[in-house]
Protein backbone atom coordinates (compact mmCIF):
# COMPACT_ATOMS: atom_id res chain seq x y z
CA UNK A 1 0.00 0.00 0.00
CA UNK A 2 1.52 3.28 -0.83
CA UNK A 3 1.05 6.26 1.75
CA UNK A 4 -1.16 7.89 -0.64
CA UNK A 5 -3.48 5.11 -0.14
CA UNK A 6 -2.48 4.68 3.22
CA UNK A 7 -3.42 7.94 4.17
CA UNK A 8 -6.88 7.98 2.36
CA UNK A 9 -7.71 5.00 3.32
CA UNK A 10 -7.03 6.21 6.86
CA UNK A 11 -9.66 9.57 6.48
CA UNK A 12 -12.04 7.05 5.00
CA UNK A 13 -12.42 5.02 7.89
CA UNK A 14 -12.44 8.38 10.18
CA UNK A 15 -15.48 9.86 8.04
CA UNK A 16 -12.88 12.66 7.27
CA UNK A 17 -11.37 14.52 4.21
CA UNK A 18 -8.22 14.85 2.77
CA UNK A 19 -6.90 18.60 2.73
CA UNK A 20 -4.28 18.80 -0.52
CA UNK A 21 -2.77 21.87 -0.54
CA UNK A 22 -0.12 22.84 -3.45
CA UNK A 23 2.64 25.36 -3.91
CA UNK A 24 5.44 25.87 -6.22
CA UNK A 25 8.47 24.56 -5.60
CA UNK A 26 11.28 27.34 -5.37
CA UNK A 27 8.90 29.92 -4.53
CA UNK A 28 9.08 32.73 -3.12
CA UNK A 29 12.61 31.09 -2.76
CA UNK A 30 14.23 27.94 -2.69
CA UNK A 31 15.42 28.44 0.80
CA UNK A 32 11.66 28.37 2.05
CA UNK A 33 10.12 25.45 0.40
CA UNK A 34 10.43 23.50 2.93
CA UNK A 35 9.60 25.12 5.68
CA UNK A 36 6.59 26.18 3.92
CA UNK A 37 5.72 22.44 3.65
CA UNK A 38 5.91 21.95 7.28
CA UNK A 39 3.77 24.43 7.94
CA UNK A 40 1.04 23.32 5.28
CA UNK A 41 1.35 19.93 7.71
CA UNK A 42 0.90 21.57 10.80
CA UNK A 43 -2.39 23.54 9.58
CA UNK A 44 -3.59 20.22 8.46
CA UNK A 45 -2.68 19.04 5.70
CA UNK A 46 -2.98 15.33 4.68
CA UNK A 47 -1.17 15.41 1.05
CA UNK A 48 1.08 17.79 -0.45
CA UNK A 49 0.95 18.22 -3.82
CA UNK A 50 4.13 20.21 -5.25
CA UNK A 51 4.94 21.98 -8.10
CA UNK A 52 7.80 21.89 -10.31
CA UNK A 53 8.41 25.13 -11.89
CA UNK A 54 8.17 25.34 -15.51
CA UNK A 55 8.40 27.74 -17.79
CA UNK A 56 5.25 27.15 -19.70
CA UNK A 57 2.58 25.89 -17.31
CA UNK A 58 -0.39 26.17 -19.87
CA UNK A 59 -2.89 24.90 -17.41
CA UNK A 60 -2.23 27.72 -14.63
CA UNK A 61 -3.89 30.73 -14.62
CA UNK A 62 -1.60 33.84 -13.86
CA UNK A 63 -0.76 33.20 -9.93
CA UNK A 64 1.15 29.93 -10.38
CA UNK A 65 2.53 31.28 -13.63
CA UNK A 66 3.78 33.87 -11.77
CA UNK A 67 4.75 31.57 -9.12
CA UNK A 68 6.79 29.35 -11.83
CA UNK A 69 8.67 32.54 -12.56
CA UNK A 70 9.65 33.48 -9.28
CA UNK A 71 11.43 30.04 -8.67
CA UNK A 72 12.99 29.44 -12.14
CA UNK A 73 14.29 33.35 -11.68
CA UNK A 74 15.96 31.77 -8.54
CA UNK A 75 16.89 28.66 -10.51
CA UNK A 76 14.63 26.00 -9.22
CA UNK A 77 15.23 22.66 -11.21
CA UNK A 78 13.70 19.68 -11.10
CA UNK A 79 16.91 18.05 -9.14
CA UNK A 80 16.03 20.72 -6.54
CA UNK A 81 12.70 19.78 -6.01
CA UNK A 82 13.66 16.39 -5.51
CA UNK A 83 16.25 17.75 -2.84
CA UNK A 84 13.75 19.40 -1.23
CA UNK A 85 11.10 16.38 -1.06
CA UNK A 86 14.30 14.94 0.42
CA UNK A 87 14.87 17.14 3.07
CA UNK A 88 11.22 17.22 3.88
CA UNK A 89 11.49 13.94 4.79
CA UNK A 90 13.93 14.03 7.06
CA UNK A 91 11.86 15.09 9.65
CA UNK A 92 8.52 13.84 8.33
CA UNK A 93 8.04 10.60 7.09
CA UNK A 94 4.70 9.84 6.74
CA UNK A 95 2.95 13.03 4.99
CA UNK A 96 2.48 11.98 1.29
CA UNK A 97 4.46 14.37 -1.59
CA UNK A 98 2.90 14.07 -5.02
CA UNK A 99 4.57 15.87 -7.52
CA UNK A 100 2.74 18.20 -10.03
CA UNK A 101 4.32 19.80 -12.78
CA UNK A 102 4.80 19.06 -16.97
CA UNK A 103 6.32 16.24 -19.27
CA UNK A 104 9.22 18.65 -20.17
CA UNK A 105 11.58 18.58 -17.23
CA UNK A 106 10.86 14.99 -16.67
CA UNK A 107 11.78 13.79 -20.20
CA UNK A 108 15.41 16.33 -19.82
CA UNK A 109 16.24 14.28 -17.22
CA UNK A 110 15.29 10.65 -18.34
CA UNK A 111 12.15 9.00 -17.36
CA UNK A 112 14.02 6.27 -15.64
CA UNK A 113 16.17 8.88 -13.73
CA UNK A 114 13.27 10.84 -12.58
CA UNK A 115 11.52 7.83 -11.53
CA UNK A 116 14.79 6.93 -9.35
CA UNK A 117 15.17 10.36 -8.03
CA UNK A 118 11.35 10.66 -7.19
CA UNK A 119 11.45 7.50 -5.38
CA UNK A 120 15.03 8.40 -3.57
CA UNK A 121 14.12 11.81 -2.16
CA UNK A 122 10.48 10.00 -0.93
CA UNK A 123 7.93 11.37 -3.62
CA UNK A 124 4.56 9.33 -3.59
CA UNK A 125 2.89 10.17 -6.56
CA UNK A 126 3.29 11.81 -9.71
CA UNK A 127 0.69 14.17 -11.47
CA UNK A 128 2.35 15.15 -15.17
CA UNK A 129 -0.37 17.61 -16.66
CA UNK A 130 0.28 17.30 -20.52
CA UNK A 131 0.95 13.20 -20.58
CA UNK A 132 -2.34 11.22 -20.85
CA UNK A 133 -2.73 7.80 -19.74
CA UNK A 134 -2.15 6.53 -23.37
CA UNK A 135 1.20 8.27 -23.33
CA UNK A 136 2.44 6.90 -20.54
CA UNK A 137 3.38 3.53 -21.61
CA UNK A 138 7.10 4.28 -21.22
CA UNK A 139 6.70 5.89 -17.72
CA UNK A 140 3.97 3.87 -16.15
CA UNK A 141 6.26 0.23 -15.22
CA UNK A 142 8.96 2.50 -13.85
CA UNK A 143 6.94 4.24 -11.87
CA UNK A 144 5.11 0.92 -10.44
CA UNK A 145 8.11 -0.54 -9.83
CA UNK A 146 9.24 1.99 -7.80
CA UNK A 147 5.81 2.53 -6.35
CA UNK A 148 5.04 5.64 -7.79
CA UNK A 149 1.22 6.51 -8.20
CA UNK A 150 0.54 8.44 -11.19
CA UNK A 151 -2.46 10.81 -10.75
CA UNK A 152 -4.57 12.02 -13.99
CA UNK A 153 -6.97 14.58 -14.71
CA UNK A 154 -10.94 14.60 -15.27
CA UNK A 155 -12.36 17.40 -16.59
CA UNK A 156 -16.13 18.29 -16.61
CA UNK A 157 -16.21 17.16 -20.23
CA UNK A 158 -14.29 13.78 -20.20
CA UNK A 159 -16.65 11.34 -21.11
CA UNK A 160 -17.56 7.76 -19.09
CA UNK A 161 -15.52 5.90 -21.29
CA UNK A 162 -12.79 7.92 -20.62
CA UNK A 163 -13.21 8.05 -17.21
CA UNK A 164 -12.79 4.59 -17.01
CA UNK A 165 -9.93 4.59 -18.68
CA UNK A 166 -8.07 7.16 -17.05
CA UNK A 167 -8.64 5.26 -13.52
CA UNK A 168 -7.27 1.94 -15.07
CA UNK A 169 -4.02 3.90 -15.27
CA UNK A 170 -4.50 5.77 -12.43
CA UNK A 171 -3.41 4.91 -8.61
CA UNK A 172 -3.59 7.20 -5.31
CA UNK A 173 -6.48 9.35 -6.48
CA UNK A 174 -7.66 11.01 -9.51
CA UNK A 175 -7.97 14.68 -9.77
CA UNK A 176 -11.22 16.01 -10.93
CA UNK A 177 -10.80 19.44 -12.37
CA UNK A 178 -13.76 21.47 -11.12
CA UNK A 179 -14.23 23.99 -13.74
CA UNK A 180 -13.36 24.44 -17.88
CA UNK A 181 -10.28 26.76 -18.25
CA UNK A 182 -7.12 27.08 -15.69
CA UNK A 183 -6.42 27.16 -12.47
CA UNK A 184 -7.86 30.44 -10.25
CA UNK A 185 -9.90 31.44 -13.58
CA UNK A 186 -13.81 31.34 -12.03
CA UNK A 187 -15.71 30.60 -9.34
CA UNK A 188 -16.91 26.95 -8.50
CA UNK A 189 -20.58 25.98 -9.45
CA UNK A 190 -20.89 23.29 -6.56
CA UNK A 191 -24.10 21.69 -7.59
CA UNK A 192 -22.82 21.16 -11.29
CA UNK A 193 -19.48 19.41 -9.16
CA UNK A 194 -21.65 17.37 -6.83
CA UNK A 195 -23.49 15.53 -9.75
CA UNK A 196 -20.24 15.09 -11.68
CA UNK A 197 -18.04 14.00 -8.63
CA UNK A 198 -21.04 11.64 -7.76
CA UNK A 199 -21.24 10.14 -11.41
CA UNK A 200 -16.83 10.03 -10.92
CA UNK A 201 -17.47 7.47 -8.58
CA UNK A 202 -20.22 5.42 -10.01
CA UNK A 203 -17.00 4.92 -12.32
CA UNK A 204 -14.25 4.58 -10.42
CA UNK A 205 -13.05 2.75 -7.06
CA UNK A 206 -10.29 5.21 -6.47
CA UNK A 207 -11.09 7.99 -4.25
CA UNK A 208 -11.56 11.72 -5.76
CA UNK A 209 -9.80 14.73 -5.12
CA UNK A 210 -11.56 18.04 -6.59
CA UNK A 211 -9.52 21.03 -7.21
CA UNK A 212 -9.39 24.40 -9.24
CA UNK A 213 -11.82 26.70 -7.55
CA UNK A 214 -11.53 26.27 -3.77
CA UNK A 215 -10.66 29.46 -2.40
CA UNK A 216 -11.82 29.59 1.27
CA UNK A 217 -13.35 27.08 4.22
CA UNK A 218 -16.93 27.84 2.92
CA UNK A 219 -16.16 26.45 -0.33
CA UNK A 220 -13.71 23.35 0.93
CA UNK A 221 -16.80 22.19 3.43
CA UNK A 222 -19.04 22.56 -0.05
CA UNK A 223 -16.70 20.38 -2.01
CA UNK A 224 -16.04 17.93 0.90
CA UNK A 225 -19.24 17.12 1.01
CA UNK A 226 -19.52 15.80 -2.50
CA UNK A 227 -15.53 14.40 -2.68
CA UNK A 228 -13.20 12.20 -0.94
CA UNK A 229 -10.69 14.97 -0.94
CA UNK A 230 -10.02 18.91 -1.73
CA UNK A 231 -7.13 20.37 -3.57
CA UNK A 232 -6.18 23.94 -3.17
CA UNK A 233 -3.77 25.83 -5.08
CA UNK A 234 -4.20 29.47 -5.94
CA UNK A 235 -4.70 31.04 -3.26
CA UNK A 236 -2.68 29.46 -1.52
CA UNK A 237 0.03 30.46 -4.05
CA UNK A 238 -0.96 33.96 -4.23
CA UNK A 239 -1.39 34.33 -0.43
CA UNK A 240 2.49 33.60 -1.20
CA UNK A 241 3.03 36.16 -3.90
CA UNK A 242 1.35 38.66 -1.01
CA UNK A 243 4.11 37.56 1.82
CA UNK A 244 6.94 36.89 -0.01
CA UNK A 245 9.77 39.20 1.02
CA UNK A 246 8.29 38.27 4.72
CA UNK A 247 8.50 34.63 5.95
CA UNK A 248 7.09 34.63 8.76
CA UNK A 249 4.25 36.56 8.06
CA UNK A 250 4.05 33.84 4.90
CA UNK A 251 4.25 31.21 7.52
CA UNK A 252 1.10 32.53 9.02
CA UNK A 253 -0.72 33.87 6.51
CA UNK A 254 -0.73 30.55 5.33
CA UNK A 255 -1.57 28.76 8.61
CA UNK A 256 -4.41 31.41 8.65
CA UNK A 257 -5.55 30.67 5.45
CA UNK A 258 -5.31 26.55 5.65
CA UNK A 259 -6.50 25.90 9.14
CA UNK A 260 -9.86 27.16 8.86
CA UNK A 261 -10.52 24.87 5.72
CA UNK A 262 -9.26 21.84 7.85
CA UNK A 263 -11.38 22.79 10.78
CA UNK A 264 -14.27 23.09 7.80
CA UNK A 265 -14.05 20.11 6.64
CA UNK A 266 -13.22 18.16 9.55
CA UNK A 267 -16.95 19.23 10.49
CA UNK A 268 -18.46 16.68 8.01
CA UNK A 269 -16.99 13.83 9.65
CA UNK A 270 -19.44 11.40 10.59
Amino acid sequence: MSRIEGVLKALKEQGRKALIPYITAGDPHPDQTVSLMHALVSAGADIIELGVPFSDPMADGPVIQLACERALKHGTSLRQVMAMVKEFRKTDPDTPVVLMGYLNPMEAMGYEAFADAAADAGVDGVLTVDLPPEEADQVAPLFADRHLDPIFLLAPTTTDDRIKAISEHSSGYVYYVSIKGVTGSATIDVDEVAKKVAHVHELTALPVGVGFGIRDAETAAAVGRVSDGVIVGSVLVDTIARHQTDPDALRNALTDLLHPMREALDSLAH
